[in-house]
């Protein structure tokens, strides 16, 4: 990636930070919309009865698609553990980078957040959604724990403990690593293959591929940073499922229970970015297989002709957008990761950056939610995808650094033992 564009970066994730100093950290949501008992309830009636359920979430659609700033009519501003978690991993680059206590104590601050956030009732740290959810099983309500909450968050921890070797934040990493383990049933789906619950419940009904990528993950860095040999048996089962569940041209769909057979851009990013992780940190070759054949789909199917993100492949429905802030922060997550094996992602990888910077990026610091199919959803969404822009570019800083042989005339006021390796999610 040229200088020229990694300036821009920097330049960006000031602007950045600067706004989220003036704007605070609770925003609305994605799921503002739905979120109240209301917007739930029409939900639910379009999961039961479609025909009837279009008429009662076409308002909440409509304004989704031309009066996104009417979130607030719905639910309120709210604070995301995800986000939380995302941006400690940022300034916890940029503590790293830069040497400055100021990014050390930002990163440190999030993680006290987050042990105030927990979820109440489980005796192991575990974080989910601060709203209930309706989905086509039922509502999970407010507080109940998901495994792909757990990954951000357990990352998060690893890397501040990276930097200071606290063992506060080691103590939660084991406690978030324990309720990953046993919290989450598994269902056998073939020879050593297991797919993962989504959430504790024990009749949830697994079969999302991008929560037994998320556990496996999880659950193979705990084994390694917390020598827990125990954890990478769960974590290669769940490993052998997303294995087995890529299609023949490469692409995942979102489950595997017949019923959500769509193909979307940032949970393919997920479910890449946990493989190219473990095999990172166990060197698998059935992982990098998987990859392989997996950006061959990703860059032929899920970018347009001027290599831009789009958001599905395989639609579920209806969308009302043309493009998503979400796609962008994964697509630059993933092309961080695997810079210099694809030189196709590569390409496309700087082009993301550069029309993130040039096109969504406002003249406040905070980035478009969405481009939608007239205009823009300017609602700044902490969650839906603030946060992870803004680490996705702080994790290209970092490579850029790295790569680029960084002086060693700059000495950091943080302590960095060398004990202690994160591989970021």
């Amino acid at each position: 990636m040229h200088e020229a564009l990694v300036e821009r970066t920097r330049n960006a994730v000031k602007a950045f930070c600067e706004w989220l100093d003036g704007y605070g950290e609770t925003s609305y949501d994605h799921q503002s919309f739905f979120a109240s008992r209301l917007g739930r309830s029409a939900k639910a009636l379009y999961y039961r009865k479609p025909l009837l359920g279009t008429m009662a979430v076409s308002p909440m659609v409509f304004c989704e698609a031309f009066v996104p700033q009417a979130r607030r009519l719905f639910w309120k501003a709210q604070r995301f553990p995800i986000a939380d978690a995302h941006y400690a991993m940022g300034f916890a680059f940029l503590a790293k980078l830069n040497g400055s206590e100021a990014d050390y104590r930002r990163a440190c601050h999030f993680l006290d957040v987050l042990q105030q956030t927990r979820c109440g009732g489980f005796e192991d740290y575990c974080w989910g959604y601060p709203f209930d959810w309706e989905t086509r099983k039922g509502t999970l309500r407010e507080g109940t724990p998901m495994i792909t909450t757990l990954p951000y968050v357990y990352e998060a921890f690893s890397q501040v403990y990276a930097l200071d070797g606290e063992e506060k934040w080691l103590r939660v990493m084991r406690s978030i690593a324990a309720h990953a383990f046993g919290a989450y049933r598994d269902m056998e789906t073939g020879p050593d293959a297991a797919s993962c619950a989504y959430t504790p419940s024990p009749d949830d009904p697994c079969g999302v591929i991008n929560a037994s990528a998320y556990r496996a993950f999880l659950l193979t860095k705990a084994a390694l940073e917390l020598s827990e040999p125990k954890y990478l048996a769960a974590a290669e089962r769940n490993l052998h499922f997303v294995l087995a569940s890529q299609q023949d041209n490469g692409c995942w769909y979102y489950a595997m229970d017949g019923e959500r057979d769509f193909v979307d851009h940032f949970h393919t990013c997920f479910v890449m970015k946990a493989l190219a992780k473990i095999e990172a940190l166990t060197g698998s070759a059935a992982c990098q297989s998987a990859i392989t054949r997996g950006i061959g789909y990703y860059v032929n199917h899920l970018f347009d002709a001027a290599s831009l993100p789009l958001p599905f492949s395989k639609r579920p429905r209806l969308t009302t957008y043309r493009r998503e802030l979400y796609d962008y922060a994964e697509c630059i997550n993933l092309g961080v990761i695997l810079r210099g094996r694809y030189a196709e992602l590569d390409r496309i990888t700087e082009r993301v950056v550069e029309d993130l910077l040039q096109r969504w990026q406002k003249p406040d610091g905070s980035f478009r939610a969405r481009q939608l199919l007239a205009g823009w959803d300017n609602v700044p969404m902490h969650r839906w995808a603030q946060s992870q822009a803004f680490r996705s570019l702080c994790l290209l800083l970092s490579r850029a650094a790295v790569k680029a042989e960084v002086s060693s005339s700059w000495h950091p006021t943080v302590s960095l033992p060398a004990s202690h390796q994160a591989h970021s999610l």
